[in-house]
């Protein structure tokens, strides 16, 4: 599924990624943690295409295909979805046409036509259903005057529709109370298929009780440092990020 092999990188000539190795295989649920400045959002970033960061060595290959050479637009239509830490409002941009105009442009990029209007408002109603959310709140502008909550939603709502074959929720759990944590964890639990991945960035083991992952990884400083099962998320949690420091200096 995704494979990502020696990965350099940087911002404004300061190298952040220096060396990540990741393989994951479909059917999988891997989990990023790290210290704030580790370098996960980056990773999120330079997988999804972010043209402010430039690759300096290694390759990212989704499927087989190396993404290298790809426009952030190309990519998702390649089947990488971003979900963002802090979602972009688009007054005047409805949910539902948002949604439309998404799909039929990957589907397009694919040499497919566009979706036929009864099957595009079959699959609003069943993927909106499956992540309880009012279909009043679909007519709304995107992002316009929504909650923490109802942004993330919204975004794995999105998710849900575009089906995609790996999906990098970069600290989803930002800013959502239990409810919304739940609902959202829920979406993206009922989402998991054998024909695609999850990617999980995180700093806090709380997402990991209710999107509980097949590994764990630890970024620090550019690098993965430590992997894992769900217990190392758990280990984590109890003994914080020094330990890992104290473990990788010695």
């Amino acid at each position: 599924m995704l494979s990502i092999k020696n990965l350099h990188a940087r911002v404004a000539d300061k190298e952040i990624l220096q060396g990540i190795n990741l393989e994951i295989k479909a059917g999988e649920v891997h989990a990023i943690m790290g210290p704030n400045g580790a370098g996960k959002s980056t990773l999120a970033s330079v997988i999804a295409g972010k043209e402010e960061f430039e690759v300096t060595q290694g390759s990212i290959e989704l499927d087989g295909e190396d993404l290298g050479e790809l426009a952030p637009e190309e990519r998702a239509h390649k089947g990488v979805f971003l979900s963002f830490q802090y979602p972009v409002e688009i007054p005047g941009v409805t949910v539902t046409n948002f949604m439309k105009s998404a799909i039929n442009e990957t589907r397009k990029a694919q040499g497919l036509s566009e979706m036929p209007a009864n099957e595009m408002l079959q699959q609003i109603k069943e993927k909106s259903a499956l992540l309880e959310i009012d279909r009043k709140f679909l007519s709304r502008s995107l992002n316009e005057g929504f909650s923490g909550g109802e942004k993330k939603r919204n975004e794995i709502f999105q998710m849900a529709m575009l089906n995609p074959k790996i999906a990098i929720l970069d600290e989803t759990d930002s800013g959502l109370d239990i409810d919304a944590l739940r609902i959202v964890a829920n979406g993206v639990n009922k989402l998991k298929g054998p024909h695609n991945a999850t990617l999980v960035i995180t700093h806090y083991q709380r997402l990991l009780d209710y999107i509980v992952p097949d590994y764990v990884h630890v970024l620090w400083n550019g690098k993965i440092v430590k992997s894992g099962g769900p217990e190392l998320a758990l280990e984590l949690e109890e003994k914080g990020y020094d330990w890992i420091k104290q473990e990788t200096t010695a």
